[in-house]
């Protein structure tokens, strides 16, 4: 489902470029996950933007659902993000103008698999039912990450990656909330790539890496 070859980025600096990924490689199957984890500004957020196509590599390619990402036109990658993968990032991203109920449903009618008895379920999961009239600016950050990764899941992507799903949240949440990702990986075969500074939660997935100064390290 997701192959990282090669994958450079560097930024640049008023001292000149800075390499955060260095040569970076992985296979992520479908029906499996993986917890990337490292100290902040590692390069975790930045490998899922380009997974995503969300930025470019400088060198290397990605590929998701035998889709080559690197190199594709804009439309086309968002054409990629629509239907195949399914972005649950720090920023939630609700659109202010929707209440929770449009904004939870919005992805999944966007790419044409609005599952209302899905959508419900997930509802109940994530402890939603009693907003579903309000608005994003009434509700507080962990709410709001609760209806982002709704919306996501709601689409069924074949590809989910989250970064810090669930940093807002406290720990029981967490843990229900990590609880639903695997049930849906395990219900439709998706690949989850999950960036968490939780070694608890990271030893609940079935992959573990770990980025240090640009590399990645296995550890599972």
């Amino acid at each position: 489902m997701l192959e990282i070859y090669q994958v450079s980025k560097s930024f640049p600096t008023p001292q000149g470029p800075l390499a955060v990924l260095q040569s970076i490689s992985l296979n992520l199957a479908a029906g499996n996950t993986l917890a990337l984890t490292g100290e902040s500004g590692s390069g975790k957020s930045t490998l899922l933007h380009l997974v995503a196509g969300l930025d470019s590599v400088d060198a290397g390619t990605v590929r998701v659902g035998g889709e080559t990402v690197t190199g594709r036109a804009d439309a086309d990658r968002a054409r990629l993000r629509r239907t195949t993968i399914g972005l649950v990032f720090q920023q939630f991203n609700l659109l202010p103008s929707l209440t929770v109920g449009a904004n939870l449903a919005f992805q999944a009618r966007l790419c044409g698999r609005h599952e209302p008895a899905h959508l419900a379920d997930l509802t109940r999961r994530l402890g939603l039912d009693g907003l579903l009239d309000r608005y994003p600016e009434q509700l507080s950050g962990g709410q709001q990450q609760r209806v982002a990764i709704g919306r996501t899941l709601a689409a069924r992507p074949q590809l989910i990656l989250a970064d810090e799903p669930t940093g807002n949240l406290d720990e029981a949440t967490g843990d229900a909330v990590l609880d639903l990702f695997l049930d849906e990986v395990r219900a439709s075969g998706a690949a989850l790539l999950m960036v968490t500074h939780s070694e608890r939660l990271a030893a609940r997935l079935g992959h573990q890496h770990h980025l240090s100064q640009g590399r990645l390290e296995s550890r599972s």
